[in-house]
């Protein structure tokens, strides 16, 4: 049974496994995927999907087999969850993630990208406008961004390289709503990467936290990382692979303001 959700085709088989297609363009994500699962699992204090075999299929496709997680998709579980557990599902989310950069990302560095982190950020630099411009931004937004990443230092190389997940969100989390919501698993490192923490608190403040400067002090707190500044988050947003503003400005809170400055404070500020 195919999943509604995902920008690849999978399909659970039966109750324990989960199927996961990759065209032949993505051929690559398809062997960072299994490696990592493979590298991850029984490592991280939620559980990743096991890794039960990964191959070629035909036509340049290619499969990974993985064994499904326990519960349901934090997403979809969210609005029912009470306030008080949320709270206690943004510390293990945070804790989680501390894990996973805890590792040493020299074992994965072979299959992980991207080989050189200050020339990935260049590259993105140069054409940030134009991918927010494919995503529908318009005025007055589009033309802040080059003076705004102009003026937000980040740092040249990674302050501590580690691997990164990309997206780590409510999407891609799940819950047991049948023990007090505890939290799952973490799954999709087909986009994983190895460079600078920060890059990873753009998706969790973007959609796990959603804006809400409350919890995205909690993250930080149970992570044990005093916060980024939210400039810097908001110039690593606009620098993501996956970068879509449009759709962030349609998703979020609104800033009181049309500058980039004040939807910084606005989406990563922790009161």
């Amino acid at each position: 049974m195919r999943f509604p959700e995902g920008s690849l085709p999978v399909y659970a088989v039966g109750d324990a496994l989960v199927l996961k297609l990759y065209p032949g363009f993505e051929a690559a994500e398809a062997v960072r995927e299994a490696r990592l699962l493979s590298h991850l699992w029984d490592r991280l204090p939620v559980p990743t999907p096991r890794l039960h075999a990964a191959d070629q299929y035909k036509n340049g496709w290619r499969y990974v087999l993985m064994s499904k997680l326990p519960g349901e998709g934090l997403e979809e579980a969210w609005p029912r969850i009470p306030g008080a557990v949320r709270d206690r599902i943004v510390e293990e989310a945070a804790e989680t993630l501390a894990e996973l950069h805890a590792l040493d990302p020299g074992p994965v560095a072979g299959f992980v990208g991207p080989p050189n982190w200050n020339r990935f950020m260049a590259a993105q630099r140069s054409a940030a406008v134009e991918q927010q411009q494919i995503g529908g931004l318009t005025s007055p937004w589009l033309e802040q961004i080059p003076d705004f990443l102009r003026s937000v230092p980040l740092p040249v190389e990674p302050r501590r390289p580690v691997l990164l997940h990309t997206e780590f969100m409510r999407e891609h989390l799940t819950v047991d709503p049948h023990d007090e919501w505890r939290l799952t698993g973490l799954f999709d490192f087909e986009p994983a990467m190895i460079g600078d923490p920060a890059y990873d608190f753009v998706s969790v403040g973007l959609f796990l936290t959603r804006a809400d400067p409350r919890l995205l002090k909690r993250f930080y707190e149970a992570y044990g990382q005093a916060p980024f500044a939210p400039r810097e988050l908001m110039a690593y947003t606009l620098l993501h692979v996956y970068s879509d503003l449009h759709w962030y400005l349609r998703s979020l809170p609104a800033p009181p303001r049309h500058d980039l400055d004040t939807l910084a404070e606005t989406w990563f500020g922790t009161g």
